[in-house]
């Protein structure tokens, strides 16, 4: 198997006054792929982000590049650029000069550079803005000026600190796209930071959940929304309903949970099963809780509160003895009428796979 182009190896930081910014993490990130690293506040992915720039010297382990050792490089000598939260364009300078720093600070030819920086503009779609000033650009046009500036010097790998963070909700949809867009025709592994998980299930090819200086779990976004595997990861990639479940048995295929009173019938999926009477969580998404009536497999669940979500309901409601669960279902027909009080008969949808966690 051909190596990474990018790896990192029990690397550890640990800060003045005893903080652990990285707890020995192993990564390896391969040629071309669109890699988010994703977590809450002070998780430890913008401190990797940092070791890999070379902004941020490891207390150990290795950083290498095409098999080459830069743990000690300098940033300026690592074939590595960064697309940083603020763009952190020159105000002085107009698009054009703006991305053609990089390029000047490397003795290329007036000619190359400024073929470079047209084919730089065209890919971002600001051709018509080369002599415009930073002041008089929009958020999503620094934005662009900022991604061009990255990768008119063609760096192995393009890291990017909340690179989206500062624009509305809508064109940071509208960018999301266009990075994923960029990504693909540029061929270029690009390595993102960033704290919203729609932003990184939309547009990376995997993600890197991280807690405490610690890689919870590396997977595609289908993978860690399907199938987490620890209960941070459960509870932090989109919304999980974690329910603590005593296992009663096994019929057939499937294997028997009860739930405060709600019976789950739970395909499986090969892995040992839980012993008798062991108590286990099981994560299942709102989605995957249907409203039918009563039945041997369903438990009455009262509802609390319920939100408004476009074509769909999110209901919060409790069952058996006050344990929560959230359950989202079509907004029509009897459950446009849905209210706070209603009691409504809920059950697993068949062949839902949950994933088991420990209690």
């Amino acid at each position: 198997m051909p190596d990474p182009l990018l790896r990192l190896s029990a690397v550890r930081k640990e800060f003045p006054g005893g903080v652990i910014g990285l707890d020995s993490i192993d990564l390896d990130i391969e040629p071309g792929e669109f890699l988010s690293l994703l977590g809450p506040s002070g998780c430890g992915k913008t401190t990797t982000l940092r070791v890999i720039a070379g902004f941020e010297s490891p207390t150990s382990g290795a950083v290498k590049l095409d098999g080459r050792d830069i743990t000690t490089l300098r940033p300026y000598d690592r074939p590595v650029n960064t697309v940083f939260q603020d763009y952190a364009l020159f105000p002085h300078m107009n698009v054009s000069e703006n991305i053609e720093f990089g390029l000047s600070l490397r003795k290329i030819g007036l000619a190359d550079r400024r073929r470079r920086v047209a084919a730089a503009l065209d890919m971002v779609g600001l051709s018509d803005k080369v002599a415009a000033r930073v002041s008089e650009l929009s958020g999503g046009q620094r934005q662009r000026v900022a991604l061009a500036r990255a990768i008119v010097c063609e760096p192995r790998v393009l890291l990017l600190d909340e690179p989206l963070s500062a624009l509305d909700a809508h064109l940071r949809e509208q960018m999301q796209v266009e990075l994923k867009r960029l990504q693909s025709s540029l061929g270029t592994t690009f390595v993102m930071v960033t704290h919203d998980q729609t932003e990184a299930m939309s547009i990376s090819d995997r993600i890197v959940v991280m807690n405490n200086g610690r890689i919870e779990q590396i997977a595609s976004p289908a993978a860690l929304y399907d199938r987490p595997e620890t209960r941070f990861v459960a509870g932090f990639i989109g919304t999980m309903n974690l329910l603590p479940a005593r296992f009663a048995g096994i019929s057939g295929s499937e294997l028997i949970f009860e739930a405060d009173g709600l019976r789950l019938m739970i395909d499986n999926d090969g892995t040992s099963p839980p012993g008798p009477g062991e108590t286990v969580t099981i994560g299942i998404r709102p989605e995957d809780v249907v409203v039918s009536g009563p039945s041997v497999d369903t438990a009455p669940a009262r509802v609390i509160s319920v939100v408004f979500h476009g074509k769909a309901l999110r209901v919060h409601a409790e069952i058996g003895t006050g344990t929560k669960i959230v359950i989202d279902m079509p907004r029509q027909g009897e459950n446009a009428a849905c209210r706070p009080g209603t009691i409504l008969d809920i059950g697993l949808r068949p062949g839902t796979s949950c994933p088991l966690l420990p209690a």
